[in-house]
């Protein structure tokens, strides 16, 4: 039997596919850029056919770097960017509109229009999701409202509707295919989590057609076979799970309690509640964690916009650095601050704050500031709010974290993840393996065709970890009065 796992990871900016072997240790990773457009002010869009070309560019490359064939390919398993919109005609399988990015907020006036009519509290009670254009449904909407005969034909059944993996899913499998899962379909403000089921009053809300949702499935299981062409050999699609979810099985976050954050282009803070879902009194949000055997488990979850996407600006935007590994020099060389704050609002600000008309700003320049204050602002951004988040949980009932576990591009900063210790107050593991959205893409395939039996195989895997101890700091409570105030301001 073959025992390797091939991993889609199709995130926000770029695509990889990696190869893991049985004792779930990448062998071989390929990686693509691909373009961002910005048609105006809170618009973010992805062309699908980048999304297309670039998945089977990177499936093809790791499997030759790994020395493999297809055939030797046991199973694949799809991550993505969850609330990112995708529209396609059933026919062509080609994308009707450019998928309109989770980023995106050009859903807001409808959000607010239903927040006004007093529809927010059915919609959290159902989804435990907040009235944002950061979920999928607001997006639907506004395609359906703004471009001529999209209604009339979705209406028609001529339209499919999907997030990332279910047009990933549609593609690989030749259009037999189209579903999705549990955690992906949790993100759409269409879905009842309770119910686990496509809700008839929430479509029907934002005037969304049932004939375009595709069926949910657990997290493991075949979905289906890719198309022999493609890739060489009929290979079994086995696991899916949004990014923030597939990390949490990467992290082995099984036990309620156990939480996780990933730090990738925005900052995603995951909190195991078991079989039940908490709903927060701090406006987080309360989702699928994951679902096996037909059986959810639920998480609050924090949501921050903009983590590495600062880091990138500073890079692309600013010209201050070369490459974000820069800023771990930067920030260690500084003795402190400054007293610039970084509040890297650029698209809204998410939990526990909502606010999508909230914009950026850097506060408390003076003419000693250097480039690297502001690099050390934009990493204490990312730790002043997961410290936020992790503060709100414990506010709606959660117990205090024990240890946080790290993931994504961001946490491989030596410096970032220390701060974050000394802000917590508590330790922070991470793992060797940063691309823990993959490797969780990976088990779940491996748990879908019987390769690891279950969660339980999965926590006992080796896993390395780095761990970093907090330190006392004096100005801890002085700097996290400096970022309230930046922050005030912002929302201001």
């Amino acid at each position: 039997m073959a025992k390797h796992i091939l991993a889609i990871d199709q995130g926000t900016t770029s695509t990889r596919s990696i190869v893991f072997d049985a004792r779930a240790q990448a062998v071989a990773t390929a990686q693509s850029e691909f373009a961002q457009h910005y048609p105006q002010s809170g618009w973010v869009e992805h062309d699908p056919v980048d999304i297309w070309r670039d998945t089977l560019a990177t499936m093809k490359e790791a499997i030759a770097k790994a020395h493999l064939q297809p055939a030797d390919i046991a199973a694949i398993g799809i991550t993505n960017q969850r609330e990112t919109a995708v529209l396609w005609d059933r026919e062509t399988g080609e994308a009707v509109h450019r998928a309109i990015v989770w980023q995106d907020r050009r859903g807001a006036p409808l959000c607010a229009r239903l927040k006004e009519e007093g529809h927010e509290p059915l919609v959290r009670r159902k989804t435990g999701l907040l009235l944002d254009p950061y979920f999928s449904a607001s997006k639907l909407a506004w395609l359906f409202d703004e471009v001529e005969g999209l209604r009339a034909r979705a209406e028609a059944g001529e339209l499919a509707f999907g997030t990332i993996d279910c047009f990933l899913l549609w593609r690989l499998t030749g259009g037999k295919v189209h579903a999705t899962d549990a955690t992906n379909a949790s993100r759409t403000l269409l879905f009842d989590i309770h119910a686990q089921d496509w809700d008839d009053e929430l479509l029907g809300l934002f005037g969304v057609p049932r004939a375009i949702l595709p069926e949910v499935r657990d997290n493991a299981g075949v979905f289906g076979e890719t198309v022999p062409d493609l890739l060489g050999a009929a290979i079994p699609v086995a696991g899916m799970a949004g990014d923030q979810q597939a990390a949490v099985v990467g992290q082995a976050c099984f036990d309620p309690g156990s939480a996780k954050s990933t730090y990738g282009t925005g900052c995603f803070l995951l909190l195991n509640t078991g079989e039940e879902a908490i709903t927060s009194d701090h406006r987080l949000l309360t989702t699928v964690a994951y679902r096996l055997n037909c059986r959810p488990t639920y998480a609050l979850e924090g949501s921050i916009f903009v983590a590495g996407a600062a880091v990138k600006w500073l890079r692309d935007g600013l010209g201050l650095i070369t490459h974000a590994s820069q800023t771990d020099d930067m920030a260690t060389r500084t003795e402190d601050n400054g007293g610039v704050y970084m509040v890297p609002a650029f698209v809204g600000l998410g939990a526990p704050h909502w606010d999508p008309d909230a914009r950026g700003l850097i506060t408390g320049l003076t003419l000693g500031t250097t480039a690297a204050h502001v690099a050390r602002a934009a990493l204490e951004a990312v730790a002043y709010q997961t410290h936020d988040l992790a503060e709100a949980m414990v506010e709606d009932g959660a117990a205090k974290l024990e240890t946080l576990r790290v993931d994504g591009g961001m946490a491989a900063n030596d410096w970032l993840c220390q701060f974050l210790a000394d802000l917590l107050d508590l330790p922070v593991e991470r793992p060797a393996m940063l691309e823990t959205t993959a490797l969780g893409a990976a088990l779940l395939a491996g748990i879908g065709i019987g390769l690891w039996d279950g969660p339980e195989a999965v926590a006992k895997l080796d896993r390395k970890l780095d761990r970093f101890e907090p330190h006392a700091s004096a100005g801890r409570r002085a700097s996290l009065e400096g970022w309230r105030r930046a922050l005030r301001q912002a929302l201001a």
